[in-house]
């Protein structure tokens, strides 16, 4: 744990007064969740009668950084219907430059996400290395070169719409095909020729060429609910990704849990992280987006303080560019060697600024409090969240109550209780 400085706040404003705040209970229309290894074994045979790879062919399972539900059981049944039609399978990290840009380290993070050897039943093959597959429209195509030599190569993701852009294709399959399996060269290279272009066009033009050139035959696509948990998965022969994906990303854009008002003063959040986002935060939620990123238009929220960095993202801070203060713990918690390399390969070093740190949580929070617009404790909107994926569960001010604005139902308690803080200044969260 390193040593910072923080920031002294003006006489007087760390005594600045809370408002009470109401724990409130979203309730989303949850699709129930599915059993993705027994989706996998209904629809492999109509999926592998399409491929047409031959026994004894080596294919590349390809598998991304994000934490997604049922991944393991996802990517060990795919390997059990690979060795069933007598190939030879192994999993190949698809992660552009995560995992600190090595191959051990995207190992590793494979591992984290419960992706092993012995788990999947297959080798795990990792390396940097990519080949070059001609281009089109002025785009570079490469891919990596243990998944470009083999007979045929599956893709296993979540689709989801993304942090930093709108499209046909955002987060899934087709972007794994470009980003992920384009390791740091592809990764750097594509994000470069989207501060021009955009990333939905180059996803967009990469994606179908790069399937036209290489030996992907086959994406096993998941939609989460808004618990996170596995409510749709498909397995989709390669020729129908263009028609299929865009269509399970809207399924996917009418689950995302959102917050249930237009406008917040002040958002306080309990922990960020590459796990809950590859933003740290997802905009989809926060209404922020840095850099070259498209503009959310809602929520639109005055400040954001961010209390810490979750234990998983091993102290890559990418995101806080969007935070505006932060307790010391934070800052403390950050791995700037790793935040750059992410920052830098996204082509977005705002992601990687430091916001004003302070010395505990009480301290962040009032100096939010202090840069906003005049307000009294009755029209203040200071909403409370533990992290931008759990949304269920939510703290509210009483300000908030007559903004609601979800379309579903908002179950607000009727005992306000004051933030409480203990000796250090440390935020005691009810949001457990």
């Amino acid at each position: 744990m390193r040593s910072v400085s923080v920031a002294r706040l003006p006489a007087g404003w760390a005594a600045v007064e809370l408002p009470p705040m109401l724990l409130a209970r979203q309730r989303f229309v949850v699709p129930d969740p599915v059993d993705v290894g027994a989706e996998v074994r209904r629809q492999w045979e109509a999926a592998w009668s399409s491929i047409g790879l031959a026994p004894g062919a080596s294919v590349a399972v390809a598998v991304g950084s994000r934490g997604i539900d049922g991944l393991p059981t996802v990517v060990r049944t795919v390997v059990d219907g690979l060795k069933r039609e007598g190939c030879r399978p192994f999993v190949v990290p698809a992660m552009g430059s995560h995992g600190g840009a090595t191959a051990e380290g995207q190992a590793a993070v494979l591992a984290e996400r419960g992706v092993t050897e012995r788990s999947v039943g297959a080798p795990v093959r990792a390396g940097m290395e990519v080949v070059r597959l001609g281009e089109v429209g002025g785009l570079p195509l490469v891919m990596d070169r243990l998944a470009a030599a083999a007979d045929g190569v599956i893709l296993v993701n979540r689709v989801k719409p993304h942090t930093d852009f709108v499209g046909r294709f955002e987060s899934g399959l087709m972007k794994m095909l470009v980003i992920g399996l384009g390791n740091e060269v592809g990764a750097n290279g594509y994000h470069r020729y989207a501060l021009d272009r955009g990333l939905a066009d180059v996803v967009a033009t990469a994606g179908p060429a790069l399937l036209e050139r290489s030996r992907v035959v086959l994406g096993a696509a998941i939609v989460e609910n808004q618990r996170h948990e596995a409510a749709a998965l498909r397995l989709v022969p390669a020729a129908d990704w263009e028609r299929v994906e865009p269509e399970l990303l809207e399924r996917a854009r009418g689950l995302l849990p959102r917050l249930p008002l237009d406008e917040i003063d002040v958002l306080v959040v309990d922990e960020m992280g590459k796990d809950i986002s590859g933003a740290g935060m997802d905009p989809n939620v926060t209404g922020r987006s840095a850099g070259w990123s498209i503009a959310r238009p809602s929520p639109r929220i005055g400040r954001i303080v961010m209390r810490s960095l979750t234990e998983a993202t091993e102290g890559n801070a990418s995101g806080m560019g969007l935070v505006d203060c932060a307790s010391r713990r934070m800052v403390e918690q950050i791995d700037l060697d790793a935040t750059v390399a992410n920052a830098l390969a996204s082509c977005a070093p705002e992601d990687g600024k430091v916001p004003l740190c302070f010395a505990n949580d009480r301290e962040a929070v009032a100096a939010a409090l202090g840069t906003l617009r005049p307000y009294t404790l009755d029209d203040l909107r200071l909403v409370h969240i533990r992290n931008t994926l759990a949304l269920d569960l939510i703290e509210l001010s009483p300000g908030c109550v007559s903004h609601l604005t979800a379309p579903w139902t908002v179950e607000v308690a009727d005992d306000a209780v004051p933030l409480a803080f203990d000796d250090d200044g440390t935020l005691q969260s009810r949001l457990v």
